[in-house]
C-alpha cells in the first residue's frame, strides 16, 4: 500500500487525477491538500471516494509549513497541482498567482527536502505558459521559457525553483509541462468549459481577437494516463528531468467554437468577437518526442473524441456548473485604464 498527497486534489485536473488514481490502484491511500478557493470544489469527488477509508481530505494552504510537512512526511508519492491557474485572473489579481504558485512550490519542496528518506516520489506540475508563445514548432522541453502573462511567469519560477533543488539536493523531482486540458470539472473560466455552457443556454461565445490563437489540447483522463507512467517509470528515467503533457495537435479557438456550436445544434452567429487578452500566446504545439522515447507515451484520444465526451458531461451536470456561472468571465484592466469583461 502506497501513499500518495495530492495538492490541489479538489480542482480540475487533480480531481480527475484523484478519480483516476482511487479506481486504478485499490491498495493505495490518497491525500488530498485543497484551499478550496473559487476553483476547488469538494463536490469534484464522488461520493464513493469522499466516503472511502482510502480517502483523507486536509482544508489547507500550501504555503502552511507545519500543515505540509505533516502530510508530506506521511507520503511516498507527491503530486503538486496547487497553483492558481489563469491568465486573465492573473492580470486582475496577480499576487495571490505568487504566494501560491512560487512560495507554495518552496513549500512543498523544502517538506520533500526535509523527508527525503521517504518521499520516492515528487511530480512537480507545471505548464505550458512558461514557454510563451512557440519560438520553434512543435515545442521541445528545451524551448526557452518566456512567460507572458503574471500566472506564466509565476509558475516559470515555480518550475526554476523545483529544478534548483534538484540540482542542489538531488530530490526526486520530476517537473512536467501539461499543455492545454480539457474535459469533465473544468471551471468555466477556461475557454471550452465557457463555450459549451454558453452554447447550451444559446448565450454568445466571446472569441479573443480573432480567434486564431492556436492551443495544444489533450483531453484529462489521457494526462492522468501520462502522470500514471511518470509516477511509475525507474527513477533514473525521470529523476530531474522535465516532460511535455501534450498531444501534439493544435487547434485555433474560433474552430473549437465553431465545432461546439455544430455538435450542440447552435447556429454559428452565437459567436461574438471581443478585444484580444493581455499577455495573449499566439501559438503553442506540443513535441511528445521526449516523452515517447523515454516513456512509451503514446498519442491520446482524437480530440473531437473528448470534445463530445466533455460536452456531454456539461449538458448531464448542470446543477454543478450553475453554480460557478457567475465567475465565467473576468474583469480585467487593460494598460489604457479601461474595464473589459474577458
Amino acid at each position: 500500500m502506497r501513499t500518495i498527497l495530492v495538492t490541489g486534489g479538489a480542482g480540475f485536473i487533480g480531481s480527475n487525477f484523484v478519480e483516476y488514481w482511487f479506481n486504478k490502484y485499490p491498495d493505495d491511500r490518497i491525500i488530498v491538500l485543497d484551499a478550496l478557493t473559487y476553483a476547488g470544489n469538494p463536490d469534484n469527488f464522488p461520493e464513493h471516494i469522499r466516503d472511502s477509508d482510502r480517502f483523507e481530505f486536509w482544508y489547507g494552504n500550501v504555503t502552511n509549513d507545519e500543515l505540509v510537512n505533516n502530510l508530506v512526511s506521511r507520503s511516498a508519492i507527491v503530486v503538486h497541482f496547487a497553483a492558481e491557474s489563469h491568465v486573465a485572473r492573473s492580470i486582475f489579481d496577480n499576487k495571490i498567482f505568487y504566494m501560491t504558485d512560487v512560495i507554495g512550490t518552496q513549500t512543498v519542496s523544502n517538506a520533500v527536502l526535509k523527508n527525503y528518506k521517504t518521499v520516492e516520489r515528487f511530480i512537480h506540475v507545471s505548464t505550458s505558459e512558461v514557454y510563451g508563445t512557440a519560438l520553434s514548432k512543435p515545442m521541445s522541453e528545451g524551448h526557452p521559457l518566456n512567460p507572458m502573462s503574471p500566472y506564466a511567469s509565476a509558475k516559470a519560477g515555480a518550475d526554476r525553483l523545483v529544478y534548483s533543488y534538484w540540482a542542489t539536493y538531488n530530490i526526486p523531482a520530476v517537473i512536467v509541462r501539461p499543455f492545454n486540458q480539457y474535459g469533465p470539472r473544468q471551471h468555466l473560466e477556461k475557454v471550452i468549459p465557457r463555450f459549451i455552457t454558453s452554447a447550451l443556454k444559446n448565450e454568445p461565445l466571446t472569441v479573443h481577437g480573432d480567434g486564431s490563437a492556436r492551443r495544444d489540447w489533450l483531453y484529462v483522463e489521457d494526462t492522468c494516463k501520462r502522470l500514471d507512467i511518470i509516477i511509475n517509470a525507474p527513477i533514473e528515467k525521470v529523476k530531474g528531468e522535465v516532460f511535455n503533457i501534450g498531444s501534439g495537435f493544435d487547434l485555433d479557438i474560433l474552430s473549437i467554437a465553431k465545432m461546439i456550436l455544430k455538435i450542440t445544434g447552435r447556429q454559428e452567429s452565437l459567436i461574438t468577437f471581443i478585444g484580444d487578452r493581455p499577455g495573449q500566446v499566439q501559438h503553442h504545439i506540443s513535441s511528445t518526442e521526449k516523452a515517447a522515447e523515454v516513456l512509451g507515451i503514446q498519442p491520446g484520444r482524437p480530440f473531437e473524441e473528448g470534445l463530445i465526451k466533455t460536452i456531454k458531461w456539461y449538458k448531464n451536470n448542470e446543477e454543478w456548473w450553475r453554480k460557478i456561472e457567475w465567475m465565467k468571465h473576468i474583469r480585467i484592466m487593460t494598460k489604457s485604464g479601461e474595464i473589459e469583461l474577458h
